[in-house]
């Protein structure tokens, strides 16, 4: 099991440029469902990786995602 987790280890930072950004992870498969939600405020950091469970984040609200492709605006 721990090879295949490592397979899927990419890791995005978001930074939250306001408060109530809102970062949720959904699941893979059949069914897309969304498994856990996060809300940050202006400046708080946080560091998500997409794993076997987790085949998107999605992040609503301004924000700077740091990727390893590089750096994206998220919000208005």
């Amino acid at each position: 099991m721990e090879s295949n987790y490592m397979v899927n280890s990419d890791y995005v930072v978001v930074k939250a440029l306001d408060n109530g950004v809102n970062i949720s992870g959904l699941t893979r498969g059949k069914d897309t469902k969304f498994h856990h939600t996060e809300k940050l405020d202006r400046g708080e950091v946080m560091i998500a990786q997409f794993t076997e469970q987790t085949s998107a984040i999605k992040i609503k609200g301004r924000a700077r995602v740091y990727t390893a492709h590089g750096i994206i605006e998220a919000g208005d």
